[in-house]
């Protein structure tokens, strides 16, 4: 049965502008998340699932998942969750982390990502820092953990008056690099960041996905959200059981 991790009920609030975001606490071993899809084929090579964190502090003009700023909790799920999620679905060639931040939940991401890895998945993350920012002292937590897992890692944060407009263009602003980590992967480069796909789930609504890194609701549909459905059946959670 597909599933999705997704937005919970209520949208978080928009923070002011010059407000540092307030970063609350994530139990160990979960990630706060935003939203999921499987079988995306416009967010990195191949099919793969995608999960957007929740949280990001950037609020680059122009982004086109300012949903994900907030860092108050939308969804947490667990490390094991989201990893029985992905392999459930047998397209899911690897996976891709974007937000919201991924950098910001590094720790826990790391920890999925090794997971997965372990089992033949690919793994790919947007941030909106630079490689340089990541690999110096003054990068976030458990940078060097996720980088140390990563195949793929295009960085550098949303310029929209450096945008590109390409169906040959991987990355969404020229500021922005495709660092590939994994040889085998030079060559499948081969995704447009302008592509759209529409994902139409069981109970009707839809997401969209693919353009610039972009995950919304289709605005026709109501944005109740929809639970992670896990072994223990669907739930949206706020703090772990």
């Amino acid at each position: 049965m597909p599933s999705t991790i997704a937005s919970t009920s209520t949208q978080p609030t928009q923070p002011q502008p010059n407000q540092p975001p307030a970063l609350p606490e994530i139990p160990p071993g979960y990630l706060n998340v935003m939203g999921y899809v499987d079988n995306s084929e416009v967010n990195g090579p191949g099919v793969r699932a995608v999960l957007w964190v929740q949280g990001c502090g950037r609020h680059c003009p122009g982004c086109f998942n300012s949903h994900s700023w907030p860092f108050e909790i939308n969804q947490l799920v667990s490390v094991d969750e989201v990893v029985r999620q992905v392999l459930r679905e047998p397209r899911n060639q690897g996976i891709t982390f974007s937000g919201g931040e991924p950098f910001k939940q590094a720790v826990v991401l790391a920890q999925v990502a090794k997971q997965l890895k372990a089992q033949g998945l690919t793994v790919m993350s947007f941030t909106g820092f630079t490689l340089e920012q990541l690999r110096s002292r003054q990068a976030p937590v458990g940078s060097q953990d996720l980088l140390d897992q990563l195949d793929i890692l295009i960085d550098g944060p949303y310029v929209a008056s450096q945008a590109i407009h390409s169906p040959n263009s991987p990355v969404s602003s020229s500021n922005q690099r495709v660092h590939v980590f994994n040889p085998a992967l030079q060559h499948q480069i081969d995704w447009a960041s302008d592509a759209v796909e529409i994902h139409i789930l069981q109970d009707g609504q839809r997401i969209i996905t693919g353009y610039r890194g972009h995950m919304a609701f289709s605005e026709s549909e109501d944005e109740s959200g929809m639970a992670f459905q896990s072994e223990r059946g669907s739930h949206s959670a706020t703090a772990p059981a």
